[in-house]
């Protein structure tokens, strides 16, 4: 069982304060902070002068292997985009075009903090397979659509990966089911999905209300909201991540709020595909527990959380006229423990804390962005760059060493992504 110790660690503290420590890890936890036994020898030490230790982002909300998509089709709406551009791409897909392409997102992921991450595809074990071998952690879901001629076997595979993957890779990998949306599956499908959910002890994770068009579509067949047809079904009974959230009433929040439904906020996709934005603040106020995700890369162009966090906390004081509106730390626990919160991890990852996972980000504050330090968590929101993530701990791990990957080969990863992207959007 290895044992690492952060010494002399500027970090932040479960209580949102910056605080100086060392820190003991053994095998996958934080075992002590702060007067560490001179009995107990550590196998490593990380000497953090001039670095900031945070718990690790958690990105509440991905298609991972959209990465392949980069570029590939931009400056579209939501359904042409998909309709025209992205699903007759993702037709050609196979599972190794997955597996390539989720690492793609795991190697960005890790190198800009990222220690969690939640995922809705296809080839899920291809997924599993790429988290396992580069040891980050992940909530992963086959994505299920009820007007598909694979609904049933959507159905059947996600039992499967829910069986063999469930709890697996030293319990980095946690299963949910995967219902893609109102629009794509129907009631009487959803309702399949729910009997599935109970069966088998799983929560969902679906996109609802995430562009106007949608939410009015819905009435029109319906005669309810997005929200309230999920709540008729079932679905908000089951433990729900719901993704975007961006056209939402009062009484959408409020249902919301009565079942305790987590919300997967996504700003640079939704600013990106000009979905709208979403009433973060509104939500917040309520009670309702949202963090942050980057959407599928094809979407919002990069896995970057960090940017996520800034967009919070900058787009939402301008749409509330309230330079309040998302604070600092606010943005900051959206990131972090509000995200291992909406995935159900909540007291196993998102805080630096004694008895959680060993999932830490070591910012290095030594650049010039990060001075004069009147405020690190104001530096960390406004000013820090992904490059300056120097370190990244998972489950007690060291998967990035002075900034370099040490689980993935990235010269081979380079070369697989550009020859199956190419391939998949001829």
């Amino acid at each position: 069982m290895s044992k690492i110790l952060l010494k002399n660690t500027e970090y932040l503290t479960s209580d949102g304060m910056i605080s100086v420590s060392d820190i003991a890890i053994e095998g996958s936890q934080i075992i002590q902070i702060g007067n560490i036994s001179v009995e107990w020898k550590a196998d490593k030490i990380i000497d953090c002068t001039n670095k900031l230790a945070v718990p690790g982002f958690v990105n509440t909300h991905n298609h991972a292997a959209m990465t392949l998509f980069r570029s590939y089709a931009d400056d579209m709406l939501l359904m042409d985009w998909l309709q025209n551009k992205i699903w007759p791409a993702e037709a050609g897909l196979t599972g190794e075009d997955v597996y390539w392409g989720t690492q793609l997102a795991i190697a960005e992921m890790i190198k800009s903090g990222t220690t969690t991450f939640s995922d809705m595809y296809f080839f899920m074990p291809d997924v599993a397979k790429a988290v396992s071998e580069s040891g980050i952690r992940a909530v992963l879901a086959r994505g299920m659509a009820g007007v598909a001629p694979t609904a049933e076997q959507a159905l059947c595979e996600s039992e499967e990966l829910f069986h063999q993957f469930n709890n697996s890779a030293e319990g980095r990998i946690t299963v949910m089911l995967g219902p893609h949306a109102p629009y794509t599956c129907p009631p009487e499908y959803l309702k399949k999905v729910v009997a599935l959910s109970r069966k088998l002890g799983a929560e969902i994770h679906i996109h609802l209300s995430e562009t106007l068009g949608e939410v009015e579509e819905c009435k029109q067949k319906y005669g309810k909201s997005p929200i309230a047809l999920m709540d008729e079904v079932g679905i908000l009974d089951c433990g729900v991540l719901a993704a975007h959230c961006v056209h939402l009433s009062p009484e959408d929040i409020e249902i919301m709020r009565d079942k305790k439904v987590r919300v997967a906020h996504n700003p640079g996709s939704n600013m990106k595909l000009a979905s709208g934005i979403a009433p973060v603040q509104e939500m917040l106020k309520a009670g309702i527990c949202v963090g942050l995700g980057t959407d599928g890369a094809a979407s919002n162009n990069n896995m970057d959380m960090l940017e996520e966090l800034r967009l919070a906390a900058l787009l939402h004081k301008v749409r509330n006229n309230d330079p309040l509106a998302v604070p600092a730390k606010t943005a900051i626990s959206m990131a972090t423990e509000y995200g291992a919160k909406a995935l159900g991890l909540s007291g196993i990852t998102g805080k630096i804390k004694e008895g959680f996972k060993a999932d830490i980000t070591l910012f290095d504050t030594s650049g010039l962005h990060w001075q004069p330090k009147h405020d690190l968590l104001s530096l960390l929101t406004y000013s820090a760059a992904s490059s300056d993530v120097d370190t990244v701990i998972i489950n007690g791990s060291v998967v990035l060493e002075n900034k370099q990957l040490t689980t993935i080969d990235t010269e081979r990863l380079v070369y697989e992504v550009n020859v199956r992207g190419m391939r998949l959007t001829r």
